[in-house]
C-alpha cells in the first residue's frame, strides 16, 4: 500500500490523533479511524475519536482491563481514557434497514477488512501509533478533490448512511457527491430500505444537520434522492424553506426554532416533530410558530396594546419567557418582526406585582383573573 502525500501540517495533525503513549495499548495493533483522521487532514478540530483494534480476541482485550459495553458487537472503554475501543470486524447483510446486518469479529479480520465496510471513502481512513495514514480507498485523493464518494455497493443497504450524506453535504458546504453515489443513494430509496429507519434515528442525524454551516443542503439531498417524503412524512419543503432555515442558522437560533422554520408552512408542524420523536420544545415552537406568524399585530405590537396583550398570554411568555423570546427570533426570520419592542412590552407585562393586584380581591377571589389582566394592559397602554 503506498503512502498517499501529505503536508507537513497534515502530518502533525495525524500524530497527535494518537495522544500520549498509553501502557494499555503496547502490544496492540490500535488505530484511529473515520471522522476524527477526516477532520484532521482538513484542519478542523477532531471530535471524539474512533479507535478500532486489529487481530486482537475479547478476552484479549478484558485481560488488559478493559471493560466490555459492546452489544451488536466486541466494544470495549479503555480504563484510563474511557474511549471506546471497537474490534476490527465485517458485516454482511441479513435483513431489511440498519439493524439487518450480522458481523464478525474474528482475529483474521484486516484493517482494509474494517475500512471496506464504512460509508464514504472520507471516512475511511485510519491513523497507527505511528503517526501514519492508511488510506485502501483512495479517501484522501477524494477529500482533495471534495468529493463524496460511496465505499462499495453496500452504501444501498444501509439507509442510515444516506442520512449520513445528507448530514455531512450540509456540513461540508463545497462538497459535492460523486455521480455513482447519487445511484446507489436512489437505489436506497426505491429499494424501500429508508422506510426502515427508525423515528429515533432520524432526529438525531436531522438535529446535527440543523447544526451544520448550510442546513438546508442535507434537505436538497434527501429531496433529490426522493426520501425526503419517507423521512418526514408531512413536511412540505421548497428552496425559500431552505433559505429561511440557513437565515435561522446565521441568526444562532436555538434547534427548535431553527426546525419550526423548516416546518411552518407544512399542513401540521407538530405532527412532522412527532413523527421523528422531536422533544417537546420541538413540538411546541413548530405548533406554536404558524399560530404567532398569523396575529395581525405581529409587525406592530403597539398599535393595539390588548391585541399583543392576547398574543403574550396565548403563547404563556410570563412563565415561558425564554420559548416566547425564541417564537419571536423565528418569526423574524421570516418577517419584519420588531424583537425589542415585543421584548420590552413582555417586560413590562412582567413588571405587574399580581400578588399585590390579587391582595386587593381577597373577598371576591372570582376577579382576581379580570383585575391581573386589567393592570397588565393598564401598564401596556401607559407605556406605548
Amino acid at each position: 500500500m503506498s503512502q498517499p502525500m501529505l503536508d507537513d501540517r497534515q502530518k502533525t495533525a495525524l500524530a497527535a490523533l494518537m495522544g500520549a503513549p498509553d501502557p494499555v495499548l503496547e502490544g496492540l495493533q490500535v488505530y484511529v479511524v473515520g471522522g476524527a483522521v477526516r477532520d484532521a487532514l482538513l484542519d478542523l478540530p477532531a471530535g471524539d475519536k474512533d479507535w478500532v483494534v486489529v487481530g486482537a480476541r475479547p478476552e484479549d482485550m478484558a485481560a488488559r482491563g478493559f471493560i466490555p459495553v459492546g452489544g451488536d458487537f466486541p466494544v470495549f472503554l479503555n480504563p484510563h481514557s474511557k474511549e471506546e475501543f471497537a474490534l476490527a470486524r465485517t458485516e454482511r447483510k441479513s435483513g431489511r434497514g440498519y439493524k439487518g446486518f450480522t458481523f464478525y469479529t474474528g482475529t483474521d479480520v484486516t484493517l482494509a477488512d474494517d475500512l471496506r465496510r464504512r460509508d464514504l471513502t472520507i471516512n475511511a481512513m485510519a491513523v497507527d501509533a505511528a503517526g501514519n495514514l492508511h488510506d485502501p480507498l483512495n479517501g484522501l485523493a477524494d477529500l482533495q478533490a471534495r468529493l463524496f464518494r460511496h465505499v462499495g455497493s453496500a452504501f444501498s443497504e444501509d439507509p442510515v448512511r444516506l442520512l449520513r450524506l445528507a448530514r455531512f453535504a450540509a456540513r461540508f458546504t463545497e462538497f459535492k457527491v460523486a455521480d455513482d453515489t447519487w445511484a446507489l443513494a436512489r437505489d436506497l430509496v426505491e429499494q424501500g430500505e429508508v422506510d426502515e429507519l427508525v423515528a429515533e434515528r432520524i432526529y438525531l442525524e436531522i438535529a446535527k444537520g440543523l447544526s451544520s454551516k448550510q442546513p438546508a443542503r442535507m434537505f436538497e439531498v434527501l429531496r433529490e434522492v426522493g426520501a425526503l417524503e419517507r423521512v418526514m412524512p408531512g413536511l412540505t419543503y421548497n428552496d425559500r424553506i431552505g433559505e429561511q432555515v440557513q437565515v435561522a442558522k446565521d441568526r444562532q437560533l436555538e434547534l427548535a426554532g431553527c426546525f419550526a422554520v423548516l416546518c411552518h408552512i407544512s399542513d401540521v408542524p407538530a405532527q412532522v416533530a412527532e413523527q421523528i420523536r422531536a422533544p417537546s420544545e420541538w413540538r411546541d415552537q413548530a405548533r406554536l410558530l404558524p399560530e404567532l406568524l398569523a396575529c395581525p399585530v405581529l409587525l406592530q405590537p403597539r398599535s393595539h396594546v390588548e391585541s399583543a396583550l392576547q398574543v403574550m398570554e396565548s403563547l404563556d411568555a410570563l412563565r415561558k419567557p425564554e420559548r416566547f423570546i425564541q417564537l419571536i427570533s423565528a418569526a423574524a426570520c421570516l418577517e419584519p418582526v420588531p424583537e425589542l419592542e415585543w421584548d420590552v412590552l413582555r417586560k413590562v407585562m412582567a413588571s405587574v406585582d399580581a400578588g399585590a393586584v390579587a391582595a386587593q380581591f381577597k373577598a371576591e377571589p372570582g376577579k382576581i383573573r379580570a383585575a391581573v389582566r386589567a393592570a397588565r394592559l393598564a401598564a401596556l397602554e401607559q407605556f406605548v
